[in-house]
């Protein structure tokens, strides 16, 4: 049974990292669209032209962040059973 266990952490965790990676490859054609359309529109004609494009990509970036967090450290449930297995080792340690 832990070997399934295992064996469906893994396959989440595998999704989570190809979900990950989709959205970082439409983040940096969608990031460079916004650019160009910048570039085209006031960028090269106007030196004062307010970089507008940097907004879109910063909100963007924050949910990224998060899902790259998400894919590559594990969720919740991870982090509170290696701390709870560090509690363990302490315990131990202290009672023998």
């Amino acid at each position: 049974m832990s070997d399934n266990f295992n064996d469906e952490k893994l396959w989440q965790t595998a999704k989570a990292r190809a979900s990950f990676k989709k959205s970082f490859f439409s983040y940096l054609v969608v990031s460079a669209f916004l650019w160009a359309i910048w570039w085209f529109t006031r960028g090269r004609y106007n030196e004062d032209a307010y970089p507008w494009p940097i907004w879109p990509m910063l909100g963007w970036g924050i949910g990224l962040a998060f899902q790259y967090f998400n894919a590559y450290n594990g969720d919740k449930h991870d982090l509170a059973s290696r701390e709870f297995k560090k509690l363990k080792e302490e315990q131990e340690k202290s009672n023998s």
